[in-house]
């Protein structure tokens, strides 16, 4: 074995004598017999730092063998609450599911904002405030509507979820979903639009879509949108409009 194969060895946590022989492989009756000394006389050659295998890091496999193992709306909360997602070490809260009535209306918006993240309240703050004026304006209020979010931890800054922090947070809005079975979701903003309801805003703001659970998902701005540019009330009233239709008529 040459100088360069033996440093790479010793790197690597393995030591060997120069005559190459395993020290684990040494025969020897004294089970307690310290390892010999790493031989230093060879020109060149200085001890290499220990590897420590490191942690295998969470995957969308383990997201979704712990949301599958819940049985029901509490259980799934508990599981969000002690999975381990990347987010967890800058965010302030973790943001639960609200839960309303099951089999009616779910609403799905993206990250939680600022006011979510001080007090772990879905849809706090003016954004909060304006969905309420929504729902009240279809006969609804916030105690018989579920809303989740795509993610359950603020990003840094607020800044967009990477395609991995989605991925790690998707099962359990997935299996919230299952477990509440609305009739329709609302997707507010782009994202939600996009990963829930396959649909582009602008351009597909208000086309309902049919989900695989057999819910009607209906893609609209989200509330701080309409905050901004209050013309497109007016767009989304038309969607609630058609919500509201839904929610009466399980035909549609």
């Amino acid at each position: 074995m040459n100088i360069d194969a033996l440093r790479d060895l010793e790197r690597a946590g393995v030591r060997w004598e120069l005559g190459e022989t395993p020290v684990g492989a040494r025969t020897s009756t004294a089970t307690n017999a310290p390892s010999p000394a790493m031989t230093t006389d060879v020109p060149g050659m200085r001890p290499g730092p220990t590897v420590v295998p490191a942690c295998a890091p969470i995957t969308p496999p383990d997201a979704q063998m712990a949301a599958n193992a819940a049985t029901d709306i509490n259980a799934l909360a508990a599981a969000i609450g002690a999975f381990n997602h990347p987010l967890r070490t800058t965010a302030g809260h973790v943001v639960l599911p609200h839960v309303g009535t099951p089999g009616g209306l779910m609403i799905i918006t993206d990250t939680p904002g600022a006011e979510d993240d001080a007090t772990g309240r879905i849809l706090s703050g003016p954004a909060g405030d304006m969905m309420d004026k929504m729902m009240a304006a279809i006969g609804l209020g916030r105690d018989v509507v579920s809303i989740v979010p795509l993610v359950f931890w603020r990003t840094p800054g607020g800044r967009t979820p990477t395609r991995e922090e989605l991925d790690l947070a998707h099962p359990f809005v997935a299996r919230a979903i299952d477990l509440i079975g609305p009739r329709v979701i609302l997707t507010l903003g782009t994202l939600p639009a996009s990963e829930i309801a396959g649909r582009s805003l602008p351009r597909e703001h208000g086309m309902a879509t049919q989900l695989p659970s057999g819910a009607l998902a209906m893609p609209i701005f989200h509330p701080n949108y309409l905050l901004l540019k209050p013309d497109a009330k007016r767009d989304v009233w038309t969607a609630l409009q058609s919500v509201q239709n839904m929610l009466k008529d399980p035909e549609k």
